[in-house]
């Protein structure tokens, strides 16, 4: 397996892929639907909006800043709404479009969380904005386009959760993704749940335990006999305890126990990758996620890892971010020319026929 670099992949908004020839379009856009689009990309921190035309570059991006709520029906499709309405009626102005022929919305929780949504907000994105081609897709989809665009290969994608997406463009896979308490194998929670409980095998005097990491845990969050209750009630607690893993990093290069935390997050992300990477061909793998900010002590390990088990395939730098994997969709969809395969969980598109009206 290389390592990242001038890889020549490509960036989120070139089109038609150039790894083997295109396949035939999953869907088609709408008849008359135009090559304005807009791109959302919905992810923990709030939704992030674009717009644009095939063959012009993009509006520069409006932020809201809240997460769209989840209730009885998964996410909340109202709530998006009333949130991205504004976003897009700015951005309509200075581009002078009132009507979008597509939109592309990129989505956290969509695979699980998302029925509700892949029913209610094609009408209403018809009604608002004359939306006539709507893609709903996973943000492990759209996190993976942004990364490689449009070819066969896995990436890996890391926050506070950890999630593997791989494809050979004849359908998708994943792998973890479930969540602080099932899983996110490597991802930031596990990592900073990992350094804490070493913090408290050191407080107790067990083996296994780490003085850095006890020094490192004391100074961000008090007297250990406090943690508990700082900790449990918090509804954001995968957030909190992803909040020290850039102090296991930082205690990495020195202690053992830390660099060996971040070691057995590596193999997890190694797993993933290789559970969902196509086994032939010479497959490209990318990172991407904030978690890899916290560089060489993870990255190092990780690299190696993923050379252990993916040989045949290629590591290249991720080319850009979730919301550049929207708008490549986007563009794509709008030109009648997408190949990605549409399943109807992780990519789900639909034609309406008129104000809200699926055909």
């Amino acid at each position: 397996m290389t390592g990242p670099g001038d890889d020549g992949s490509d960036g989120a908004a070139e089109s038609p892929d150039a790894s083997g020839g295109p396949l035939p379009s999953a869907v088609s856009p709408a008849p008359g639907a135009g090559a304005w689009f807009l791109a959302v990309d919905s992810g923990g921190s709030g939704l992030r909006v674009v717009v644009g035309e095939v063959g012009r570059p993009v509006s520069v991006p409006l932020a809201s800043g809240e997460p769209v709520r989840t209730g009885p029906r998964g996410i909340d499709a109202g709530h998006f709404m009333e949130q991205l309405v504004p976003m897009v009626r700015a951005l309509a102005d200075e581009a002078g479009c009132a009507e979008w022929g597509t939109a592309v919305i990129g989505a956290t929780g969509l695979a699980t969380l998302g029925d509700g949504l892949r029913e209610e907000l094609p009408g209403a994105l018809a009604r608002e904005f004359g939306v006539r081609t709507v893609a709903l897709v996973a943000d492990a989809v759209s996190a993976y386009v942004g990364a490689l665009g449009i070819r066969p290969g896995a990436v890996v994608a890391a926050g506070t959760g950890l999630i593997a997406i791989g494809t050979d463009l004849t359908g998708w896979r994943r792998a973890d993704g479930w969540g602080h308490l099932l899983g996110d194998c490597g991802g930031g929670a596990w990592i900073g749940r990992a350094g804490l409980e070493a913090a408290l095998r050191a407080y107790d005097g067990r083996d296994g335990g780490s003085g850095p990491l006890l020094a490192c845990a004391e100074e961000q969050f008090g007297p250990l006999p406090g943690l508990p209750g700082k900790l449990y009630p918090r509804p954001d607690r995968p957030a909190v305890l992803a909040s020290f893993a850039p102090r296991v990093a930082q205690c990495a290069p020195d202690d053992p126990v830390a660099a060996g935390i971040l070691r057995a997050a590596a193999r997890h992300m190694a797993e993933s990758a290789a559970a969902v990477c196509p086994t032939t061909g010479e497959p490209r793998v990318a990172l991407t996620g904030g978690l890899f900010r916290m560089g060489d002590p993870l990255l190092v390990p990780v690299r190696e890892e993923l050379a252990k088990r993916l040989p045949h395939a290629q590591l290249v730098a991720a080319a850009g971010d979730p919301l550049d994997g929207a708008v490549r969709i986007a563009r794509d969809l709008a030109a009648g020319v997408l190949t990605l395969p549409a399943d109807g969980v992780m990519v789900h598109v639909v034609g309406v026929a008129g104000r809200g009206d699926h055909f």
